[in-house]
């Protein structure tokens, strides 16, 4: 990088002549992002350079074969999880592909179907010798199962847009599902504040068909970011985290095809890297991947989910005050920042480094350099294009609704991390008007630092430094507003989780050993109630639930379901009867959680209408317990 510092400075002197700015304005058009004034970003890119030329490291460089077209989206179906399409090993592997291609709309399984061609058509040009199933076979199938469940003024209603592929083989004809695309009617009104997360993103695009992108993009401004609204939704809605892991694993294949879905409809490619496998350090702080520090953390502080040395950082900072004026803009100088990187990879994890002398502007650049120098960036190497490409959207509501599957795709220590940093840098915000560091001013000093990593080329012009300066600061701002939105789990998908699973239990119930073990199961319960001192809690009348509560004093209790009956009137009722030690539980530290039926395990917010969840998911059993940290 530090053959383009010229350019920098030229870009930089340029921006400035292009739109001179005072240093600080409290009005709102300074806290929009003036993709004409990137002064704060070329400054960073200088510190940069100056970090990389003092601490005189040789990033090693891995030279790799390009994939092709074919093996790109042979990694896609690997990360959808859809491979056992392809490499499944049994009959049953392929039905449990089916029974979730069942669950997708029409603009995913439209998605899936140019996928799956273009990996036939790759397959059959290398004669690899996989079973390789027509695509037209795959989703022939799928419509005979579909049609079975639907009624056919069911499937005339969601028959949206067919005449748009007539005499075509398209999927979206093939697995019209009411419940999961419902189609919006043309003349509806659309909030620009409301996010919908009902309707598949997707199925929404495809629905403003009419409304081309240079509307959208002469209607909105380019440098405002509107207030997006969240609404109520009476079953609740769920949170990253919220979900055990064999559902989330589901979330993420669905968040994958669903992005690309939207991808696709709105016309913009979405480049998904391939992992580059490379040398990395096996231990220490700078340069580390995440993983490997998680690791190490871990063995101190068991439960640790952010780096350690992540954490101390940000904590030192924020010790020196956030009302400091420049906070994270002004740099440490370079010689001492690289001192104290030697001594805090020699004596942090003695618990011998002096932190009272480090300042706070040295903590900041250590802050920036641990996040820049990562062997894989934060946003992760696989989707930082698909990142980049976020800019390109037609709408604000598209670029929002792309971060949220973004964010929902990142590994679980990379979205951990990130969401630290978003919350600290939004702190650093709320302290603007004595800091001088506002949204966009933030947003400049830390995309650089967020969509560089160790290897990295840039674009060799003028023009490619411009647009990437201002498109990923314009993302980097993006996240940062719009962070309590994006740790969402859409409810559409959420949905598509539970119907996967109730296909895949009514196959398991028609399987006779199954059928066998739950008879048992039966008969062993029935006797265990029968001899159970508190026969009350066997039988448990229509309109009442059970919640159980193994952790607390009342371990049990029968509650009437009524309208206004939330998860916190629950939990309320238990804590209620807590005394002693126990009585100084919160009720923030322990949650109503929904467990089986459709749903593996899902963290109840406080607000959920238990009577509407109940209907939705009316096996399920409720428990309260803590919530992993």
């Amino acid at each position: 990088m530090s053959h383009r510092s010229g350019q920098y400075m030229m870009n930089h002197e340029s921006s400035k002549k292009v739109a001179e700015k005072p240093p600080f304005d409290r009005s709102s058009s300074q806290d929009s992002l003036d993709d004409l004034s990137l002064d704060d970003y070329w400054r960073e890119m200088e510190n940069i350079k100056k970090s990389r030329e003092n601490r005189h490291e040789e990033q090693e460089v891995v030279v790799v074969k390009e994939p092709d077209e074919g093996e790109l989206e042979e990694e896609w179906l690997k990360e959808a999880g859809l491979s056992l399409l392809f490499f499944g090993d049994s009959a049953g592997d392929s039905q449990e592909s089916m029974v979730f291609l069942s669950t997708l709309t029409r603009t995913q399984a439209a998605a899936v179907q140019k996928r799956v061609e273009t990996v036939s058509q790759t397959m059959r040009k290398k004669n690899k010798q996989y079973q390789i199933p027509d695509v037209r076979d795959i989703f022939a199938q799928q419509r005979e199962s579909t049609e079975k469940v639907l009624h056919g003024s069911e499937l005339d209603s969601v028959r949206t847009n067919e005449n748009q592929n007539e005499g075509k083989h398209d999927l979206a004809s093939n697995l019209e599902m009411t419940e999961n695309s419902p189609c919006l009617p043309e003349d509806a009104p659309v909030s620009e504040t409301d996010i919908n997360l009902e309707i598949s993103f997707a199925e929404q695009a495809a629905n403003l068909k009419e409304i081309s992108k240079e509307k959208l993009l002469e209607k909105e401004e380019y440098n405002s970011l509107p207030n997006f609204r969240l609404p109520k939704d009476k079953t609740g809605n769920t949170r990253i985290g919220d979900l055990a892991s064999q559902d989330m694993k589901k979330v993420c294949y669905l968040a994958l095809i669903e992005l690309t879905a939207l991808y696709d409809v709105l016309g913009i490619e979405l480049k998904q890297q391939k992992a580059v496998k490379m040398k990395t350090k096996d231990s220490g702080l700078f340069g580390v991947p995440l993983s490997v520090l998680l690791e190490q953390d871990q063995k101190r502080v068991p439960g640790t989910r952010i780096p350690l040395i992540f954490q101390k950082l940000i904590s030192r900072i924020e010790e020196g005050g956030l009302e400091t004026e420049g906070l994270l803009r002004i740099p440490g100088a370079a010689i001492r920042i690289k001192n104290l990187c030697q001594e805090l990879e020699a004596k942090f994890y003695e618990g011998t480094f002096n932190w009272e002398s480090v300042k706070q502007h040295d903590a900041a650049s250590l802050l920036k350099l641990f996040i820049r120098e990562l062997p894989q960036p934060l946003l992760s190497l696989e989707y930082l294009k698909a990142f980049q490409a976020v800019q390109n959207l037609p709408s604000k509501k598209h670029q929002l609704q792309a971060l949220n599957l973004l964010i929902i795709l990142l590994p679980e220590t990379n979205r951990n991390t990130l969401k630290a940093l978003l919350e600290f840098l939004q702190r650093v915000i709320d302290n603007r008007e004595k800091n001088k560091m506002t949204s966009r001013n933030v947003a400049m000093v830390m995309a650089p630092n967020l969509f560089m990593y160790p290897g990295m080329s840039i674009k060799p012009n003028e023009q490619g430094e411009f647009v990437m300066a201002a498109g990923t600061a314009h993302v980097m701002h993006s996240l940062i507003k719009y962070q309590k939105l994006l740790w969402t789990i859409p409810k559409f998908i959420v949905n598509q989780v539970r119907k996967h699973n109730s296909k895949n239990h009514k196959k398991d119930k028609k399987d006779k050993a199954v059928k066998k073990l739950l008879k048992k199961m039966a008969y062993d319960r029935e006797k265990y109630e029968k001899q159970d001192k508190n026969p009350s809690d066997a039988d448990v009348p229509q309109g009442v639930i059970r919640v159980q509560a193994p952790h607390l004093s009342k371990v049990s209790m029968a509650i009437q379901l009524t309208e206004e009956l939330k998860a916190s009137d629950v939990l309320a009722r238990f804590l209620s009867q807590e005394s002693g030690v126990v009585q100084t539980l919160k009720k923030g530290e322990v949650f109503l959680y929904e467990i089986g039926g459709n749903i593996g395990e899902r963290c109840l917010e406080d607000d959920t209408y238990m009577k509407d969840l109940h209907q939705l998911n009316p096996n399920a059993e409720w428990v309260i317990k803590y919530k992993p940290s």
